[in-house]
């Protein structure tokens, strides 16, 4: 049977004879990342997938898709040209916790912030208390669609013309806002979905939608 990503990761440390944390150190992550790749409840990037096979010796082929073999030969050094560095920034990672969803529809049940399905990595989120959901619907489409994942950051500044979840007596929605004296705006991106307009004392949060993860 087809080994997992995760597996592939832990079989590669071990043959090294590396525990989590001396793995984690020299890929500059936290040994809960690590921990959490190799059970499978993340995935890391292209360029940690490259990183994990050079401290480990891997093979690069093998450790994303499990075909081949797990040592690769060795590369001639004159056919390898480096990269530029100099171009690229480094883009810090962080994990965040999925919640379980929000409509992209009609207002519904409220997510529950102690109930996490998995955790994601994303880059460029500056927000402790950031955290992911899962769209169901498309009142937002095409720029939101059922399945897709948003990242919300209840510490930026919301306002007028945002993406936000917006919690409503106790329902929520995802909608772009409008954000006026006495009244907030709920506007869908599908024309097929009327906007909708809400007391302001009836709205419990407006937290902005910060990034979207398309599903494939």
């Amino acid at each position: 049977m087809k080994s997992t990503l995760g597996e592939r990761i832990r079989e590669a440390r071990q043959s090294k004879a590396m525990d989590q944390a001396k793995l984690a150190a020299r890929l500059d992550i936290a040994t809960r990342t690590l921990q959490r790749w190799e059970k499978g409840e993340q995935v890391p990037d292209s360029n940690y997938l490259m990183r994990i096979a050079k401290h480990t010796g891997v093979s690069p082929h093998w450790l994303l898709t499990s075909e081949g073999g797990m040592y690769s030969r060795a590369l001639e050094t004159s056919k390898v040209l480096p990269l530029p560095t100099s171009r690229y920034r480094k883009v810090e990672l962080v994990s965040l916790p999925l919640l379980s969803s929000v409509p992209g529809g009609a207002p519904s049940m409220i997510f529950h912030p102690d109930y996490v399905e998995r955790y994601i990595s994303v880059d460029d989120v500056r927000d402790s208390q950031a955290f992911a959901l899962e769209v169901k619907g498309n009142s937002m489409a095409p720029r939101i669609e059922d399945g897709d994942i948003i990242v919300v950051s209840p510490r930026q500044h919301a306002k007028s013309g945002d993406i936000c979840v917006v919690r409503v007596n106790d329902e929520d929605t995802v909608k772009r806002v409008k954000l006026e004296e006495q009244t907030v705006y709920l506007i869908p991106l599908n024309p097929d979905y009327e906007p909708m307009a809400v007391k302001k004392k009836d709205v419990t949060f407006v937290w902005k939608v910060v990034k979207v993860i398309k599903s494939l």
